[in-house]
């Protein structure tokens, strides 16, 4: 009978990429040796960067169409403001899940004090694409505050899961598709585990520190591909922060260009040809 023990199956070591203003990622994809793994788009871990005052950076005004951004912030605070007149504001442990669907003009970044005052900041984020039949959809935002995140403390680990179902929790996490999203953070030797979901791609990141999956190792700022049903992680220094993240794939022709992400290169011309119309709105004071 074949083992339902999860185990990787490949290692992808992140790239340095310069995003917005010139904020330094490490990212495992897109790259020019991997476009996305499906649902997934972009995996971004900003920082953790120390600024002093006045060196804040974000992203300047730009838009998108087509797929999700979630971001997680780890340390730090960051205003959103967008050109429907939304604005939001995420401290430490909140993360964002903005639906762009049919457009939107967005900009983020350190809050005001935060520029003025300096300090550090370190986050997450992550693009999901959308099916074809709700690229379209109009746009809409969560804002999921960290003391709403399902959060599990164990010996030696502790579990926040933020969307879907890992790990015996449910996050609050509203997603268009099947997702999961969690943050394990695990001592030395610490050992967690969860059934996985059926017929959707698994990943995990280590975002700090290390883990273990089996017989490998995963080291601080590779991303591991994951084939299984019953996964077991374990950690390998002092202290290890992960991300896990489970994603049904959406099987469709992925057409992209920058901002925008849609099933044909006539539907991304049509993007730009819409923002350059101004149908994305203006941005906002």
């Amino acid at each position: 009978m074949p083992t339902t023990t999860a185990t990787v199956t490949r290692l992808i070591r992140a790239q340095r990429a310069v995003e917005g203003d010139g904020f330094v990622v490490r990212r495992p994809f897109p790259t020019s040796s991997l476009s996305y793994i499906d649902p997934f788009l972009l995996f971004d871990h900003m920082g953790p960067a120390e600024f002093a005052p006045g060196e804040g950076t974000g992203t300047p005004w730009h838009p998108h169409r087509g797929f999700e951004t979630v971001t997680y912030l780890l340390e730090g605070d960051l205003e959103h403001r967008d050109s429907l007149g939304n604005e939001g504001f995420l401290r430490t442990g909140d993360t964002q899940w903005m639906t762009a669907g049919s457009g939107v003009l967005h900009q983020e970044g350190p809050s005001a004090a935060a520029q003025r005052s300096g300090g550090r900041t370190h986050g997450l984020q992550l693009w999901v694409n959308l099916p074809s039949s709700l690229k379209m959809t109009d746009p809409a935002y969560q804002d999921i505050r960290a003391e709403e995140n399902a959060v599990d403390t164990r010996p030696g680990a502790t579990v926040r899961v933020i969307a879907g179902e890992l790990f015996g929790l449910t996050g609050p996490g509203r997603t268009r598709t099947p997702i999961s999203y969690a943050h394990v953070t695990l001592d030395a030797d610490a050992v967690v585990t969860t059934t996985l979901p059926v017929d959707q791609v698994v990943l995990a990141y280590a975002l700090t520190g290390g883990f273990r999956i089996g017989d490998t190792q995963v080291d601080e700022g590779v991303l591991a591909v994951i084939d299984g049903a019953d996964l077991t992680i374990a950690g390998v220094a002092e202290r290890s922060e992960i991300i896990v993240l489970t994603g049904q794939p959406i099987g469709e022709p992925v057409a992209r260009y920058g901002p925008f992400v849609m099933n044909t290169d006539a539907e991304v011309r049509r993007a730009f040809i819409d923002f350059d119309h101004g149908r994305f709105g203006s941005p906002t004071d």
